[in-house]
């Protein structure tokens, strides 16, 4: 995956914003204002540089995403992220991703992460309690729940927008069936070689399937496999 920043110059969040900008990544007024609201610092490990665009290890051998990913994905899922649409994120994480969602759908919308760490669970409830989502947490528009992520997260259920923070090794039946007729599911799917799919359920219930990019996720796998690192 290509770097776009290397964070000498990019000290604050907007300032990483306006980078991924000028190399094109985000072409979209709606995602910069997101990206920008919705500070990253927040949400990497303390002491990690949170604005340069690289992955990063945030425990029990899971990553966040690089910036110019979450913006690709956003720039993705944009028109399905619309206000009082459903949202679910597979594989939270630090609840970034969960917490932009959130902000574009809105308090009459819905944006639900998932993720089989419980820890992570906790930690990404308090990110976002620090950031400009947390009235939505506080209402229950935005939650993240322990859960294995494959199976997605029925109760919510169709999903306008599904995105998944792994690599599946096929592209997992439940968030298809999950999908919304005319809504989008991104999700990373190979082994060794992985490519990031894009995936629209049309309104007769039929997949138009697309190859977005090359990329390099952790595997989607059961909870006991990621911890142990394979």
């Amino acid at each position: 995956m290509e770097r776009f920043l290397n964070g000498s110059g990019t000290d604050k969040n907007k300032g990483m914003v306006e980078e991924l900008e000028s190399y094109g990544v985000i072409k979209s007024k709606k995602v910069a204002e997101v990206m920008e609201a919705i500070d990253r610092a927040l949400f990497v490990p303390e002491g990690t540089p949170p604005y340069v665009d690289s992955p990063m290890q945030i425990g029990y051998n899971v990553t966040i995403s690089a910036p110019h990913m979450h913006a690709t994905c956003l720039e993705l899922l944009e028109n399905h992220l619309k206000p009082g649409m459903h949202a679910l994120d597979v594989g939270s994480g630090t609840g970034y991703l969960t917490a932009c969602f959130a902000v574009m759908v809105g308090s009459q919308g819905r944006a639900i992460g998932v993720e089989h760490i419980p820890e992570l669970v906790e930690s990404s409830g308090k990110n976002i309690e620090k950031s400009v989502a947390a009235p939505l947490l506080k209402e229950g528009s935005l939650s993240i729940h322990i859960g294995d992520g494959r199976q997605g997260w029925p109760e919510f259920a169709p999903y306008d927008a599904i995105h998944v923070g792994a690599a599946a090794p096929e592209i997992p039946p439940a968030l298809v069936e999950q999908l919304k007729p005319g809504g989008r599911l991104v999700v990373p799917v190979g082994k060794v070689s992985q490519e990031l799919k894009v995936i629209d359920k049309n309104m007769d219930g039929t997949l138009s399937v697309r190859n977005e990019l090359s990329v390099r996720y952790v595997p989607l796998t059961s909870r006991e496999a990621q911890l142990r690192g394979r």
